[in-house]
């Protein structure tokens, strides 16, 4: 009785995890971040100041070079996600509402790819998804200058003055970005 309850448990801690990020195997570890589950940073920052988002220069799906400095004066979230993770794959529908609802009143979303393989699969991916908004592939540089990503999905909101002011790990719900954007739009 007692094992199978321990089983229970291990079983139940286990798919929390798995709902909260996005993990690859060990083997795949060694090219990219490890991946766990982290909470969101956002009373933090209220404590210590926003910090400035660190610009970058990433190449979106038609080749043009796309920086967050392109968005100066507007709202950005900024994902960081992959087409293999399920809970990055769960929030891109409401990405594309908040996108189509708030993009008229300066919004701005930019999904950064970490997939290993490029394009390959990220375009068939944003075309079957219907993607609305600015994806581009993530490279090291711009990992390490967010803090060192150790799980997807992770997304940065970046107030108009080009400032962090929330940061999350795991998938939300639309409504989560709802209360963030109606303080910052």
């Amino acid at each position: 009785m007692k094992y199978n309850l321990m089983i229970t448990i291990v079983i139940i801690a286990s798919l929390t995890l798995i709902t909260q990020s996005c993990s690859k195997t060990d083997e795949d570890a060694q090219a990219q971040p490890q991946m766990v589950s982290t909470q969101t940073n956002s009373q933090q920052n209220e404590e210590a100041g926003f910090p400035p988002a660190p610009d970058f220069r990433l190449v979106d799906a038609n080749g043009k070079t796309v920086s967050l400095s392109d968005f100066k004066g507007k709202v950005v979230i900024l994902d960081f996600w992959a087409t293999w993770c399920g809970p990055c794959r769960m929030e891109i529908p409401g990405y594309i509402q908040l996108y189509d609802k708030y993009q008229a009143k300066g919004l701005e979303i930019v999904g950064v790819s970490l997939d290993q393989d490029g394009w390959e699969p990220v375009k068939p991916f944003m075309e079957s998804f219907k993607i609305n908004y600015t994806i581009v592939l993530g490279n090291m540089s711009v990992v390490q200058a967010y803090g060192g990503i150790e799980a997807i999905p992770t997304t940065f909101v970046i107030n108009r003055n080009g400032e962090v002011v929330d940061r999350k790990v795991g998938a939300r719900p639309v409504e989560y970005y709802e209360e963030l954007l109606a303080q910052w739009l």
